[in-house]
């Protein structure tokens, strides 16, 4: 089996963030409740953000220890296996509050490529 190459695997998650942070760009947390769709894409992309990172080898995990890897790979084991019981508001709070940082991070990774 090949090993993939990790900086496709921070570009795909940087990518999914940026894409959930401009559905998130003019609208309110109230939004989640009223918009079905929009709050069921940004759960996905939040999920694939976090499969992503269970891709990244641990010594790469060490090697970008700017990452909050582990919160990230939670999230998205938390939104998987309970997906009944997701709380919009924390939904909220991560893609107001740190996704900015995470899609900032990666970017500074990927510009700083070998």
């Amino acid at each position: 089996m090949s090993r993939r190459d990790v900086y496709v695997t921070l570009r795909q998650m940087r990518d999914h963030g940026v894409e959930a942070l401009e559905m998130v760009r003019g609208r309110s947390r109230s939004d989640l409740n009223t918009d079905r769709m929009r709050a069921l894409a940004l759960v996905r992309l939040l999920e694939v953000i976090g499969e992503a990172a269970v891709r990244i080898p641990a010594e790469d995990r060490n090697r970008f220890a700017a990452i909050p890897w582990s919160q990230i790979i939670g999230l998205r084991n938390r939104l998987i296996h309970g997906y009944d019981e997701v709380d919009l508001e924390i939904v909220w709070q991560i893609l107001s509050a740190e996704l900015p940082d995470l899609v900032e991070e990666l970017d500074r990774l990927l510009k700083s490529k070998p």
